[in-house]
């Protein structure tokens, strides 16, 4: 062992008192209904609330109680923290913080904005990083260390920590690189959340649609110190595995297990993206997170299972060592991101007690896991459109991958057509919620199919390297919309019940105590549902825009509120959030998107409601 990882190991168990600590401070906090803690709510990312003001009988009644502009008008994902009686909101790029205090009217506390004179803190003008950004603007939030710290994961990948009373800097390391000229690093963006675990804080990075090899990084909460990187492709020091004891289908993965799925130094600028939202057992001390495409987006340069783009992996996030992975779309053909959030749930499956993870991947098929040894125990179709695959083998825990489907098998050059899902997947990042109740997932779901034509395309450092062109419509042969709402009914993988949409389910959905669930569409409207029928409750008036935030609740002063986050934009309205025009563009999502502008127009507003006095 080398004197510096000796030193790092033991100045983690040093500091291992204290942050166990704060991780149980933090836990006890996210267990208080009154507060929403972190972005999923809690560390198992259920996106469930115990307060029970609001119920069947009454959520009819709910009214507009107040709202905040935030005077940004691109796609705002994720949602507000609330802390006490102070609010967090972050939006789209220049990614700006307000702290609201919720006893005096909403007044703005304090406003953090990262980009002064034109640049963010790692040097580049934000024109430079909106031009890198894959898929709009967006941001999915800032997250809270109970040391009193606010952390955000700007745009130019810069990991900014900030004083939550004051909104001072408290200190700025800047992750990666957004400029050009660094070979499989440049032009990688941050939109996913910080995730704090202990007094660690932990970011992914974007950037696969550029080439760049994509990695986790963990950083000391107090100082901003670099603690460990793992990179999702690789060697395996790079990739901080263990070929005898990090494990894959519960067998060990062996040397250059990645190195062995790549075209000679491909996998140096071989994507791998992680940006959506993340899970952890602080009994299995355990982070869980998952891997984004491999790059390009044309599968017949890069031939193998390319590892491990498109993974599950579970990691120590103390030292960063790999525990196990899956992967869930080897040699991906379609752009089927594995960063979904990964949900942990304790329930029974086959009649067997387990520490589950259920996982909604963008390739249509939800998976549930053992947490512990990463067993695979289920991996059904959650949108009866999916055809590329026919289902997966609980063996080997692969595809059955159906050739006319295949862009490989079709080749370069050649439009395979009517895919389903589209690369935006059968679920994006639009994070799930669970119902103890009933055990049941309320899933926002795309209901999307697309036509994809892969070609070559050469490699320059911060440029974009995607190799395909793409078109997306509606799933023939259905009800002619672009989404659903779904319950998902994980020990057995079916659906339970389904409500269509006209547009994708791009928002965050909420379950709460009363069996009331919520979420908010693409065309501006917020719906409450009963989570065991299916059956719509309330629906919205019309919202200022269409939404991808993610629906939280909270109570403050005796009174329980929703919140739902507004502005049209991401990969869906990618459209109408940048003026794009061509049905190609925006990655194919423009032509089939375009009926948005009827419904909705640019917005940045949280909108909040409760039932009257």
């Amino acid at each position: 062992m080398s004197i510096l990882k000796k030193s790092v190991i033991a100045s983690a168990a040093l500091a291992l008192p204290f942050a166990v600590s704060a991780n149980s401070k933090l836990e006890k906090m996210m267990k208080d209904p009154n507060q929403w803690v972190q972005q999923s709510g809690d560390y198992a990312g259920h996106r469930y609330s115990e307060l029970d003001q609001i119920n069947k009988s009454n959520v009819g009644s709910l009214k507009v109680a107040w709202t905040f502009s935030t005077g940004v008008l691109r796609g705002h994902e994720g949602g507000p923290l609330v802390i006490g009686d102070v609010m967090y909101v972050h939006t789209a790029i220049p990614n700006i913080v307000y702290a609201l205090d919720l006893n005096d009217n909403q007044r703005i506390m304090w406003k953090y904005n990262p980009v002064k004179g034109g640049k963010y803190p790692g040097g580049e003008t934000m024109d430079r990083v909106i031009s890198v950004m894959c898929c709009d603007n967006v941001n999915r939030g800032v997250n809270y260390h109970p040391n009193g710290t606010i952390v955000l994961h700007a745009a130019d990948t810069s990991v900014i920590a900030l004083d939550a009373k004051t909104g001072k800097e408290k200190w700025i390391t800047t992750n990666l690189h957004s400029g050009t000229g660094k070979y499989g690093v440049s032009a990688s963006t941050g939109s996913g959340q910080p995730f704090i675990i202990k007094d660690m804080v932990g970011v992914g990075c974007s950037g696969a649609e550029f080439g760049v090899r994509c990695n986790w990084t963990q950083y000391d909460i107090n100082s901003g110190k670099r603690l460990w990187r793992a990179y999702s492709m690789g060697p395996d020091k790079d990739m901080l595995v263990d070929p005898n004891k990090t494990t894959s289908m519960l067998k060990p993965i062996g040397k250059d297990s990645s190195l062995k799925t790549w075209p000679g130094d491909a996998w140096k600028i071989g994507g791998g993206s992680i940006w959506g939202f993340y899970g952890y057992d602080s009994k299995l001390n355990t982070l869980y997170y998952g891997t984004g495409n491999p790059s390009t987006w044309n599968p017949v340069v890069r031939p193998g299972d390319n590892k491990w783009s498109m993974t599950i992996m579970a990691r120590n996030p103390d030292n960063g060592m790999a525990k196990w992975l899956y992967q869930m779309t080897p040699y991906d053909e379609w752009d089927y991101d594995g960063v979904n959030e990964m949900i942990l749930v304790d329930m029974k499956v086959k009649g067997k007690n387990r520490q589950a993870l259920v996982h909604f991947d963008r390739n249509g098929f939800a998976y549930t896991m053992d947490r512990a040894s990463g067993e695979l125990l289920v991996a059904e179709k959650y949108d009866p459109a999916v055809n590329w695959a026919t289902h997966v083998d609980m063996k080997t825990g692969r595809p059955q991958v159906v050739d006319r489907y295949s862009t490989a098998h079709q080749g370069e050059d050649v439009n395979t057509t009517n895919i389903c899902p589209a690369a935006l997947g059968s679920k994006d990042q639009q994070p799930v919620s669970f119902d103890p109740a009933t055990g049941y997932f309320l899933v926002p779901t795309n209901h999307v199919c697309m036509d994809y034509e892969p070609f070559r395309v050469e490699y320059t450092a911060g440029q974009p390297y995607v190799g395909a062109t793409l078109s997306m419509f509606p799933a023939p042969n259905s009800h002619g919309g672009m989404g659903n709402v779904i319950a998902w009914n994980p020990t057995q993988g079916k659906i339970e019940w389904s409500i269509p949409e006209k547009f994708s389910v791009w928002a965050g959905t909420l379950t709460t105590a009363t069996g009331v669930g919520f979420y908010a569409t693409l065309d501006a409207r917020l719906k409450a549902v009963d989570v065991k029928s299916g059956k719509i409750l309330w629906t919205s008036p019309k919202l200022p825009s269409g939404s991808i935030g993610n629906v939280h609740s909270w109570e403050h002063r005796g009174k329980q509120y929703v919140g739902i986050l507004t502005g049209i934009g991401g990969w869906a309205g990618i459209g109408l959030a940048a003026g794009l025009e061509k049905d190609t563009d925006g990655l194919g999502a423009v032509g089939g998107y375009r009926e948005l502008s009827k419904y909705t127009d640019l917005g940045g507003t949280l909108m909040v409601f409760a039932l009257p006095n």
